[in-house]
């Protein structure tokens, strides 16, 4: 949920393009930074076209760059820096639709590493950050409406006459097999997030065939459908 979808799509788009598909996978496969004359001459390029090609994927976040001296030598006279290029540290994923498996990934991780220290059980670890994570997106998303927040981070939502449904989970998979675990940290990401917006809506749990478990619903409404 960090990076945008639109910035992610982005990013994968610039792979279309053959060359620098290439240029991508010649610089990742080194065991150290390469620069562009080396691109270049692995690849049987023009230097221009590496170089265009390597700053577009840099641009893009799918490389990232240092500066070293390759002659060895130091001091005045030792010449400029090269720019080198090599693998960053981001990472892109794309689904259809929307997962977000990695931030599950991060709040269970870190949900079991607090049921270790401090005794609590598993569960209640994991719907406690799952409602601290949910209350950051709020914090984070100021001047920004509920239904744009619950778009940005892969749920979905279709507001109905009960509130807000969700037609998507972002995390699907892992709720086929764990159904109650990612309710239950839905529920308390949902309901964080709420909180932190400060607006008259409450997370509850209202599962049927094709939508996340959970509905946002005004306070005070009676259960959806009832």
């Amino acid at each position: 949920m960090d990076i945008p979808w639109d910035a992610r799509v982005q990013a994968v788009a610039v792979l279309e393009e053959p060359t620098r598909r290439r240029l991508y996978e010649y610089v990742v496969a080194q065991s150290a930074p390469v620069s562009r004359d080396e691109a270049a001459t692995a690849l049987e390029l023009p230097r221009t076209t590496a170089a265009f090609h390597l700053d577009k994927l840099t641009e893009e976040g799918l490389l990232a760059t240092c500066y070293e001296r390759r002659s060895g030598r130091t001091g005045p006279g030792a010449g400029r820096p090269a720019k080198l290029y090599h693998r960053s540290d981001r990472e892109i994923e794309i689904s259809l639709p929307e997962r977000q498996y990695a931030v599950a990934g991060r709040l269970l991780a870190a949900a079991i590493e607090d049921a270790e220290s401090t005794g609590t059980s598993p569960r209640e670890a994991v719907n406690h950050r799952a409602e601290e994570y949910g209350e950051a997106l709020g914090r984070a998303a100021s001047g920004t409406s509920l239904t744009e927040i619950l778009a940005a981070h892969g749920f979905e939502p279709r507001p109905d006459k009960d509130g807000i449904a969700l037609a998507n989970c972002p995390f699907q998979r892992i709720a086929v097999e764990q159904p109650q675990l990612v309710c239950g940290m839905n529920l308390h990401l949902l309901a964080g997030l709420v909180d932190a917006l400060d607006i008259p809506y409450e997370a509850r749990l209202d599962p049927g065939p094709g939508r996340c478990c959970v509905r946002l619903a005004p306070v005070g409404l009676g259960s959806a459908g009832g």
